[in-house]
């Protein structure tokens, strides 16, 4: 945040110091002053001379509560006209608060774009998860597939008359040389089912 403190109170001392008939001349040098350095500072650019995250405008603090209420009561404009340059004045009795609003308002900002970013995110997160879905279930068809594909086969091999098992055990028993033997529990199972 850009903070101006270089505003000239040399003729707002002078107007406190004068005399009454001398008062409004120093009084209307004392706006004066205030104005040209608004124009200044709105002429600079403060706010994009620097790579830093600031608001489009820069604050001008008058370290003198009475310097800003006097000015202000003779030309109510000047606060307005400064605010449409870009600048907001600011005293001791309102920088901090004037600080605050903009933090929380820095803040809320930044809450505000992850939101966004959270919501981005989500929804990438969301699309990912529903291929993952697919994929799977498309595994579990592939597995359920492969079991009747195996059915299918392990009936061929021992279910029903002639059945495959009953056949080759046959052959075994009528002489065939084998060094292996099938599982007991299948050629049962067979054997049951050939009947």
């Amino acid at each position: 945040m850009v903070i101006d403190s270089k505003v000239s109170l040399t003729d707002y001392e002078r107007y406190v110091n004068a005399e009454d008939e001398e008062r409004v001349i120093h009084l209307k040098a004392h706006i004066n002053s205030i104005r040209k350095h608004v124009d200044q500072l709105s002429e600079k650019n403060y706010q994009d001379l620097y790579d830093i995250e600031s608001p489009d405008f820069v604050l001008l603090f008058i370290p003198i509560e009475p310097a800003f209420a006097i000015a202000i009561n003779e030309d109510n404009s000047l606060y307005n006209k400064a605010f449409e340059k870009n600048i907001v004045i600011v005293t001791p009795a309102t920088l901090l608060a004037t600080l605050r609003t903009i933090d929380t308002m820095w803040n809320n900002e930044k809450q505000q774009r992850n939101a966004i970013e959270i919501a981005r995110q989500a929804g990438a997160l969301y699309d990912k998860f529903e291929g993952l879905v697919k994929d799977l279930t498309g595994v579990g068809k592939r597995i359920d597939d492969a079991k009747k594909d195996y059915s299918s086969a392990m009936n061929k091999l021992v279910e029903g008359r002639g059945n495959l098992i009953t056949s080759v055990e046959k052959l075994k028993k009528m002489g065939a040389k084998a060094k292996k033997s099938l599982p007991e529990a299948i050629i049962k199972r067979a054997e049951e089912d050939d009947d």
